[in-house]
């Protein structure tokens, strides 16, 4: 990662979306069916708008995130 990559990281961390963002318990509510739906190839951020935004900027709820994917493509 680059040294402007990091930066601009970090500016979309402190800046927050420009678009609209979910909280963490709309994010928690709405996970398993966005995780879905992306697997299904659909585009979840259409569906339940700012919940990507919200994965982008929240460590606790990308990583949930992450870890619900892992457990859905294992079949799990």
């Amino acid at each position: 990662m680059t040294d402007e990559q990091k930066v601009a990281g970090m500016l979309v961390r402190l800046l927050g979306p420009a678009g609209p963002e979910v909280g963490c318990d709309a994010c928690f509510d709405e996970l398993d069916r966005y995780v879905e739906l992306e697997l299904e190839g659909r585009d979840a951020n259409a569906v339940i708008p700012g919940l990507s935004a919200h994965l982008a900027g929240c460590p606790a709820c990308r990583e949930e995130y992450v870890s619900l994917t892992a457990l859905v493509r294992a079949g799990g």
